[in-house]
């Protein structure tokens, strides 16, 4: 019962401040300080006052589940705390922020977490950033793209032809840590394709001068960072015509705000055949869709795009423009 530490506060905070509020995290140990005689309710909703005559009986327990309480809570005064989940959470970052090596120029978020919270998918809270100082946080993501022929990378005085790159590996893959690190692109490019699925961004016909880059559904932190760097030059987004799709154009435009949507007008000759009755959500903001995302959504259907991607039409209807 009392193994939890948010179990053993909740005996800490009545004995100190008199009093304890139900919170989810320690809504057992609540439960059962309502139960016993040295609690009564103080009239407030969800709170509970310690009864003065039983003090000692709660010392008596403190001392039997939490032996070291007062060197604890000496701890929590010391730093300014109240004996609350939050507080202890707090002082824990305190103590780990004085206990952190010395830090690189960036560091992966999941190391962060692990260093200044309790494990590598803690939050990086305010608190935990801040004892982090002035190392950069970063997702460590890699963009996976197909480059027009001639384009060239440089970095640190360094050079290296993306055609080489493409000739050997079919494609080429940027760390997001090369583009903080100064990753510069060079080379003419028509436009950048954003394409939203694996197999329609590996399988898609190579249009003249275009750089066609994969973007897996949200995880578009890398994806932004190059378009950063390849500032100025047209973007246009390819994805299903499903909701997900609709909000990952939105989560795109956020960046880009000119972001074209390739929807080409003979996509709607696949729906009798490929399309998938399921319903739209009605909140989801359709203002300024092409017109055959509106149909569809009032129709209730989705179309995936990887049934278009070998359709000679779609080539041209990236080489048009007009998105």
């Amino acid at each position: 019962m009392w193994e939890s530490m948010e179990s053993r506060l909740a005996l800490l905070e009545l004995l100190t401040l008199g009093k304890l509020k139900q919170r989810r995290t320690q809504r057992d140990a609540y439960e059962r300080l309502a139960e016993l005689p040295w609690t009564r309710n103080t009239g407030r909703r969800h709170e509970l006052s310690l009864v003065e005559t039983r003090r000692t009986s709660l010392v008596e327990l403190l001392g039997r589940v939490w032996p070291t309480w007062r060197d604890q809570h000496l701890d929590l005064l010391e730093a300014g705390l109240l004996p609350t989940p939050e507080g202890w959470r707090q002082l824990s970052d305190l103590q780990r922020a004085g206990e952190l090596p010395h830090l690189p120029e960036r560091l992966n978020r999941r190391t962060a977490a692990a260093l200044a919270g309790p494990h590598a998918k803690s939050v990086l809270t305010s608190q935990r950033l801040n004892a982090l100082g002035d190392t950069e946080i970063v997702d460590d993501g890699v963009v996976r793209l197909r480059p027009p022929p001639g384009m060239t990378a440089l970095r640190n005085g360094r050079s290296v032809p993306l055609d080489d790159i493409v000739g050997l590996f079919d494609e080429v893959g940027i760390s997001d840590r090369a583009l903080r690190g100064g990753l510069i692109l060079q080379g003419r490019i028509r436009g950048i394709l954003l394409i939203e699925n694996l197999g329609a961004w590996r399988d898609i016909r190579h249009p003249k001068g275009w750089m066609l880059v994969y973007v897996p559904g949200w995880n578009t932190s890398t994806v932004r960072q190059l378009l950063a760097v390849l500032d100025a030059v047209p973007t246009v987004h390819f994805g299903d015509l499903d909701p997900n799709g609709v909000r990952i154009h939105h989560h795109l435009r956020e960046s880009v705000p000119d972001l074209g949507w390739l929807v080409p007008e003979f996509w709607g000759e696949y729906t009798v055949k490929h399309g998938q009755k399921k319903s739209w959500p009605a909140e989801l903001d359709l203002t300024g869709a092409p017109a055959l995302v509106q149909e569809l959504a009032a129709a209730g259907t989705w179309l995936e795009q990887e049934h278009i991607v070998l359709d000679p039409r779609l080539m041209d209807a990236v080489l048009a423009g007009g998105w």
